[in-house]
């Protein structure tokens, strides 16, 4: 099985990296009208910027499903990327490339005719639903397409434009339910992909959807969305995939809101925005709403001070009817396969290096941003509040007599947290799913990067996109470069990432409690401790299940 898994990633690559003469350059027929791209960086590659998806969502579509973009006459030019969708992040430089007519996306292609059917791959920012673009030159995607794949990405709308809900807007629907704009404009992609992808040399019916962070969750969430069903074959969510009575779900990328509070929390904000209808909030300019929108949702326990963004998505009846435990435990998440993994500096854990800088400056958390604990101090009071009656347990598994030691602990302690979750969550995944499931552990630290491996550090590897202009890149770096987007592209086109020259990946197996490590080394590592994963199995269990 192996043999013959390494045998077609094989076959995608060299298909790939070779053998066509050229990429597509006439222009390609879809189903609103012509258009035409550019060259890459390498001629064998054709990219097609700002391709409209879907109409622009403004006026009376503003917080309503996406519709179909209006046709064109003649050739349309697709060498720019579209404008960003609106956010409040990035000052007023960022703003000026702001538009809410921002639903388009890019494709780029080494396909040399329609009839090739590579794979593709559906990539979603992340940005913790309040920022981030398509066009980010990170999620470039031109080293991935050399290997083989068809690479989509996009903007989807965000903060108050992507995730407000009222009453009024509910009620608007026909389905009862608001708030889930920037989802359904990730469905309305992968819709887009069903219906045009094959002009690109593209397999519609090969499609992988990726993302990080808010990326990561909004695949989570795609997965487990009746409306998405079919559109997609497996996932790769990078950072995060968590188990549902995880306390560190709830303010990560993969936190939800109720339909309820979401509505209540809406109709609040749009009175503190002097509207008092949805006409009058439709009628502010999208400066005007989303100013103040990036806030926390501070009634959400975590344990710690860390809160999810307060636009975010919801469980609405309609896009998610459901939660998580409750979509796992009666099988109802789409037949996918998956790929998902975390990161050794995040979710609080930092490099050591970090340490004294850390204490040296104030806490300034943000949404969906967890503390890091460097001092005795920090670490003991963190674990008798999140951890309460199990605290001394916890301090006897991640002690804390010196401050170095407290800052070891509590990257220790994250990263189990991290790693037993994401192995719950697969064993979880796997009950109803009868598909594999392949988990993985970050570990280099991008050289001269500040913050180690650190959330998002991940992304230039797996897109194999080393910026020469941005850092002096060691051969170690281009060696972990070429091997992590291989994997990627292997799994892309195969649903296995192993393939010739890679250290084999195993599937997951939750008696083998394991994980693969990817990064400064390429092997399966243990989960956690025995200890150490008793404790958080117990921990977790008493947890209620989002």
């Amino acid at each position: 099985m192996k043999t013959t898994a390494a045998l077609l990633g094989l076959i995608g690559a060299l298909a790939a990296t070779g053998q066509s003469q050229a990429a597509i350059s006439a222009p390609v027929a879809l189903d609103a009208g012509l258009v035409a791209g550019v060259p890459g960086a390498d001629p064998s590659i054709t990219v097609f910027k700002g391709i409209p998806y879907a109409a622009p969502p403004v006026g009376d579509l503003r917080w309503k499903p996406p519709q179909p973009a209006a046709p064109w006459q003649g050739v349309r030019q697709a060498g720019q990327y579209g404008a960003d969708c609106p956010s409040p992040e990035g000052g007023p430089q960022a703003a000026a490339r702001m538009s809410e007519d921002c639903l388009t996306l890019n494709v780029w292609t080494g396909a040399a005719s329609p009839s090739e059917r590579r794979p593709v791959y559906v990539w979603i920012y992340g940005g913790g639903f309040i920022g981030g673009a398509g066009s980010n030159p990170q999620f470039d995607g031109e080293a991935l397409a050399k290997k083989g794949v068809i690479v989509v990405t996009f903007n989807y709308r965000l903060g108050a434009l992507g995730f407000l809900a009222t009453p009024e807007l509910s009620r608007e629907s026909g389905h009862d339910a608001s708030g889930d704009y920037g989802l359904m404009d990730d469905i309305a992609v992968l819709k887009w992909v069903r219906r045009n992808i094959a002009a690109f040399g593209g397999d519609p019916n090969r499609v992988t959807i990726g993302g990080q962070s808010a990326g990561a969750g909004s695949c989570g969430f795609l997965a487990i969305s009746p409306l998405a069903k079919g559109l997609f074959q497996r996932v790769i969510a990078q950072s995060h995939a968590r188990y549902p009575r995880d306390l560190e779900l709830r303010y990560l990328s993969v936190s939800y809101t109720t339909k309820a509070k979401a509505e209540a929390a809406g109709a609040k904000y749009a009175e503190a925005h002097g509207a008092h209808s949805l006409a009058e909030l439709r009628a502010l300019p999208w400066q005007a709403v989303i100013k103040g929108s990036d806030v926390t949702d501070a009634d959400v326990y975590t344990g710690t001070p860390s809160k999810p963004p307060l636009f975010r998505p919801v469980i609405d009846g309609w896009v998610l009817p459901h939660t998580y435990s409750e979509t796992y435990s009666r099988g109802l998440q789409n037949d996918v396969e998956f790929l998902a993994g975390n990161n050794r500096d995040e979710s609080g854990a930092v490099p050591e290096f970090a340490f004294a800088r850390l204490r040296a400056q104030a806490a300034n958390l943000r949404g969906g941003a967890p503390p890091s604990n460097v001092t005795v101090a920090a670490f003991v009071s963190y674990a008798k509040t999140k951890f309460g009656a199990f605290a001394d347990r916890f301090l006897k598994l991640y002690p804390a007599a010196t401050d170095d030691q407290a800052a070891l602990s509590n990257n220790a302690s994250v990263q189990d947290n991290s790693r037993v979750s994401t192995y719950l969550w697969a064993a979880d995944w796997q009950k109803n799913v009868d598909k594999p499931v392949y988990t993985y552990f970050w570990t280099h630290r991008p050289t001269g990067d500040p913050g180690g491996a650190h959330h998002g550090s991940e992304i230039i590897f797996a897109f194999d996109n080393l910026d020469p202009n941005k850092a002096a890149w060691t051969d170690e770096d281009h060696k972990v470069a070429d091997m992590m987007s291989s994997y990627w592209a292997n799994y892309i086109a195969t649903g296995d990432p192993n393939g010739p020259g890679l250290p084999v990946w195993p599937k997951f197996d939750a008696k083998a409690k394991s994980v693969m490590e990817l990064g400064d080394h390429f092997a399966p590592i243990p989960v956690a401790t025995a200890p150490r994963l008793a404790f958080w199995k117990r921990f977790f269990a008493a947890q209620d299940a989002w």
